[in-house]
């Protein structure tokens, strides 16, 4: 169906209410509803190399309903309940996607991102009380099985670990190497060690329990890699079938093919594009384990879409920078539409993507704590470049701000935090543990998001800043103050303040400003030599440290962070300048109502397309200085 505006959102909410809607209960019901009307439909593909003819391994709705099914009856035979837990630790491979909703058809499905260190993963573990983890069987060039064996070691609760080996997407000669180089796994623990397909080829390819038509929890997911306990997000059937049926209800059908580079320990890849895929019929491509990190992913990329046949590109601004280094060396002419999330996406960056692909970017918003769609670009309508849309069927925004009686709604244009209602949101249960729901809400139905935003008169909602301050590299959120409490840990640092730099590829780097004890010295290199021991998150580790003699404070002792920020956005903008070979300097950092933190240059001579050039891949805006 057209999906173009306000009006056509609104004209399928009036249809009838959510509760109303003819939607399965359960997640299995929806896979079996999808293979019961597509069963010979292409559903999934992976392929482990990148190349336009490399083997790939394609599953029909048909079978892989089957597959789902025999996952889900091996997690049970292992002891699984609706309570219990099915953790993964791995790349992308068809094995991810079975686990991921077989162990939610068995239980609750629990996905970990592999780059984390093993103490964070363990960490995981603990919180969530997995029982059953799948990983990979030690591979070349991965250290995953590792990881996992030592993150197990810290999580007595795992009683089995089932091991995927990636050699069987290999053909010969590779095949053949694989086992004479394979890493041998040193670290020991107390699981039982099992081959996943071969315990899963055991299993009948029709469920072997009743799958109880009710909403429960079916996923786990954790929001970030910070050390300690991490925040653990739950999410229920009914939120996925949401996001499933929003993707079939304003932008899928049966015959769309999506390219999703994407890691499925990631709400994007599972609740946005496999579910939406799950509920529409659509065929989803994972190319590579490594998705866009994958060897040779952005050289083949043009290719593989030719491949595929792809109509939808889901991509983060990282990826889509990327992108545009690689001449268009194959026939993209199916693709319709490309989807950018996770990060705010430069105009600059959008405007060269849009010449020289033709495709149209959509621009969303979404996040853990509410399963994750919030907002879109309508694609057959008005896409307000900067912007994240309008909100979804069935999803009501809030933008709520402080006053003298409290939180109030904001007005037209108006910043304040904005708060989410939708069938996604778990209110008073968002987080597994229960203190850190508390004051989570707004009127006890909308989800405080942390985001500063306002909205349009036309209903378009715009993010302006984060109220809790997250970094967000390349789409991964870090949080600053594993980064404060590390330098806060050295002796010579009074008070650190920790705040996302601007990047022109990842948007945002970690990067910190600290005032020093009186009488106490060490230099900037120390400092940041200090954070490569004691961060433990490789992301998180500060690119840029600044030692003032005083950092700015509020009057009750607080950092003051936007005059950090603001500094940075001065050091990174006028570097870009220099190394351009412009005059043009920033001569001031306002913050604008509407926009928020906004560069005011001097030009110094220089053209506009001159600065443009030179800043037009940042995510924060510039203007001329008056």
């Amino acid at each position: 169906m057209r999906y173009a505006s306000m009006e056509d959102r609104n004209a399928i909410e009036a249809e009838m209410p959510w509760e109303k809607r003819d939607v399965p209960k359960t997640l299995y019901g929806q896979v079996t509803q999808t293979a019961t009307r597509f069963p010979n439909h292409n559903a999934v593909s992976f392929q482990l190399l990148s190349g336009p003819t490399d083997k790939k391994e394609t599953f029909t709705w048909k079978q892989l309903h089957g597959k789902i099914s025999q996952a889900a009856n091996l997690f049970r035979s292992l002891g699984v309940g609706p309570k219990d837990v099915v953790a993964y630790v791995l790349p992308n491979c068809n094995e991810t996607i079975l686990t991921l909703l077989g162990g939610a058809v068995a239980g609750i499905a629990n996905p970990v991102n592999p780059l984390l260190e093993p103490e964070q993963i363990g960490s995981i573990l603990r919180e969530t009380g997995a029982k059953v983890v799948v990983t990979l069987r030690p591979f070349p060039k991965t250290d995953v099985a590792e990881k996992t064996a030592a993150a197990v070691k810290l999580a007595p609760n795992v009683k089995t670990v089932l091991e995927v080996d990636l050699n069987r997407y290999l053909t010969p000669p590779k095949s053949w190497i694989v086992p004479l180089v394979r890493p041998k796994l040193t670290t020991t623990n107390h699981a039982k060690y099992l081959n996943f397909n071969t315990e899963l080829n055991k299993q009948p390819t029709t469920l072997s329990f009743e799958d109880v038509q009710e909403d429960r929890v079916g996923f786990y997911f954790h929001t970030g890699g910070t050390t300690g306990m991490p925040k653990v997000a739950q999410h229920l059937y009914s939120g996925a079938i949401y996001n499933g049926w929003l993707g079939a209800t304003t932008l899928l059908n049966e015959d769309d093919v999506m390219l999703a580079p994407l890691p499925l320990f990631h709400v994007m890849a599972c609740q946005v594009m496999l579910m939406g895929a799950v509920a529409s019929g659509a065929h989803v491509v994972f190319p590579t384990p490594q998705g866009y990190r994958g060897e040779g992913v952005f050289d083949n990329l043009w290719k593989l879409v030719e491949r595929y046949k792809v109509t939808f590109v889901c991509s983060v601004p990282t990826a889509l920078a990327a992108t545009m280094q690689v001449p268009v060396n194959a026939d993209i002419s199916t693709v319709k539409t490309a989807f950018s999330g996770s990060a705010p996406l430069p105009l600059e960056l959008f405007k060269r993507f849009e010449e020289k692909t033709k495709m149209t970017i959509v621009e969303g918003y979404g996040m853990t704590e509410a399963t994750c769609l919030v907002s879109g670009n309508p694609v057959d309508g008005e896409k307000k470049v900067g912007s994240i849309g309008i909100p979804f069927p069935y999803t009501d925004i809030k933008i709520v701000k402080g006053s003298a009686e409290g939180d109030v709604e904001a007005g037209v244009d108006e910043i304040g935090e904005i708060c989410v209602s939708n069938p996604g949101v778990y209110v008073g249960n968002t987080y597994t543990e229960a203190d850190k729901n508390v004051g989570l809400y707004y009127k006890d139905k909308y989800l405080r998001t942390g985001d500063l935003g306002r909205v349009d008169a036309d209903g378009y909602l715009w993010i302006t800043g984060r109220s809790k301050d997250l970094i967000i590299r390349g789409g991964h959120n870090i949080d600053p103050a594993e980064i404060e409490e590390a330098l806060l840990g050295h002796e010579a640092v009074a008070f650190a303040g920790a705040i996302g730099q601007p990047d022109a590829h990842a948007g945002e780097l970690p990067c910190a400003f600290v005032e020093l004890v009186e009488g106490a010295s060490v230099t900037e290199q120390e400092l940041i030599d200090f954070c490569k021991e004691h961060v433990t998150e490789r992301a998180a580790q500060p690119k840029h440290i600044k030692i003032m003699h005083e950092l700015p404070k509020t009057a009750v002792g607080k950092i003051f962070k936007p005059d950090l920020r603001k500094d940075a956005i001065i050091r990174i903008y006028d570097s870009a300048l220099e190394g351009a070979g412009s005059a043009a300097r920033v001569a001031n950092v306002i913050d604008d109502k509407k926009r928020g933190l906004v560069a005011q240059v001097a030009m110094n001579g220089a053209s506009d397309d001159e600065v443009d050039k030179a800043l037009g891949s940042f995510t924060r805006p510039w203007e001329k200085a008056a």
